[in-house]
């Protein structure tokens, strides 16, 4: 177990940086790429644990893929060049891996068992096991194929019109990539827009991909094509700073390239809301997904209500978006993100354990929590429980914290952010 010491010094965040390739993206990049015909390229790739798992059970599969820290080459060979595993497919901790996985291996005509990490093993996987079923493949697994291990057998499956009862870019992408192999038709509706990496990179891969409202379909048999992908700047570990420059007295940082697809973006959003100073620029598009660079500084802040449809564009930033709100005057709300239960830990009880050991006017709720603000911190002794966005978002508090902060687990930071701490230095000379 790794403990980092986080310390408030007198100097602000000061300069330029560029924050890792986004770790959505670069999954999928790896994926379709290996599932693709020809060779594809990839530049800004996240070399982050996660991200890696995806490489090595592709790998596992017979892919043959070079990575050199950002860059990485797939050789891929159509869907049929997949081969069955000598090996388990070990997903580390990474649940986009794992969902993404079963519905590339939904059809293929082989066994594959996939196992992950303490925390993948609570992670709910029949809101895709269940649809995949449907479809026809044959997947079993702990408690019926709710929990890893999972074994997988493809099977000739054919398509189906999806109601999910999540807006979840997960359990979308996996259907959708069931359906590509599938007969006929499969759409996905969800009761929000989820994140939509998968439709506009199986569209640059060439697959015609129809969208209408809330569904999204795909009709079987299309094949991808190799690509030069370029990975924007991931805007879920840009946030932490884009929350630490407007909380540091003396901040002025400017993010470049930074990802601003809408159904990501949430994050900008509630900053410009809460009052934060801030100036989104030289915005352009980058292998289909819009980018930006990004400069704020310390700003006055006010609470505000985050729930509903805004919930997802923002899920995985609700850790650090819990310190912001401690800086806030007033109330902060956050509704509606059950989903935070079933992260890597249950981020709802992890934030508002962790930051009321700093000192934080924070209580739970049944789909979020309540934050008081403005309140001043102290330094104390916090874990990650193993979850990056925990650990990261600890470490921003720690800023601002009269006294030391001390992060235990904190090498799961790993997983998103390799050179997150670094950063901070870079930002404190």
């Amino acid at each position: 177990m790794t403990v980092v010491t986080v310390n408030k010094k007198e100097v602000g965040l000061n300069g330029t940086i560029r924050v890792p390739g986004d770790k959505s993206i670069s999954h999928r990049a790896v994926m379709f790429g290996a599932i693709a015909e020809g060779t594809t390229t990839v530049e800004g790739f996240l070399a982050g644990e996660d991200c890696l798992s995806t490489i090595d059970c592709f790998r596992k599969l017979g892919v043959r893929i070079e990575q050199n820290g950002e860059n990485v080459t797939i050789e891929g060979k159509g869907w049929d060049g997949l081969k069955e595993p000598s090996e388990i497919l070990d997903v580390g901790n990474s649940g986009t891996t794992t969902r993404l996985m079963l519905g590339i291996l939904a059809t293929r005509p082989f066994h594959s068992v996939l196992i992950g990490d303490d925390s993948i093993a609570k992670r709910p996987m029949a809101r895709v096991t269940t649809p995949l079923r449907e479809m026809g493949s044959h997947i079993d697994g702990r408690e019926n194929g709710q929990f890893t291990p999972l074994s997988v057998r493809g099977g000739q499956t054919k398509g189906i019109a999806y109601e999910s009862k999540v807006a979840s870019a997960q359990v979308k992408s996996a259907i959708l990539l069931a359906g590509l192999q599938s007969e006929g038709v499969t759409s996905v509706s969800e009761p929000a827009l989820s994140r939509d990496h998968t439709e506009r990179m199986l569209e640059a891969y060439g697959v015609e991909v129809k969208r209408e409202g809330l569904k999204v379909s795909v009709e079987g048999g299309q094949v991808l094509k190799a690509q030069h992908i370029t990975v924007p700047g991931d805007v879920s570990s840009a946030a932490f700073f884009l929350v630490a420059a407007a909380i540091v007295p003396g901040s002025k940082v400017t993010l470049q390239g930074v990802g601003m697809n809408p159904t990501r973006s949430g994050i900008v959003d509630v900053l410009l809301e809460m009052g934060a100073t801030m100036n989104v620029m030289n915005e352009r598009l980058a292998g289909g997904e819009p980018i930006a660079d990004i400069t704020i500084e310390t700003s006055s802040l006010k609470g505000i209500e985050i729930s509903g449809d805004l919930i997802p564009r923002l899920i995985d930033e609700i850790p650090v978006i819990a310190v912001l709100a401690t800086q806030a005057e007033g109330k902060t709300v956050i509704r509606d993100a059950e989903e935070l239960k079933v992260k890597e830990t249950n981020r709802i009880d992890t934030v508002v354990s962790e930051l009321k050991k700093l000192g934080a006017s924070i209580k739970a709720t049944d789909d979020g929590m309540i934050i008081e603000g403005k309140t001043s911190l102290h330094g104390a002794s916090v874990s990650s429980y193993g979850d990056h966005r925990i650990g990261m978002a600890m470490a921003i508090a720690g800023l601002i914290t009269e006294g030391s902060v001390e992060i235990e687990r904190s090498e799961a930071i790993a997983v998103s952010y390799p050179n997150f701490f670094e950063h901070i230095e870079e930002l404190q000379k």
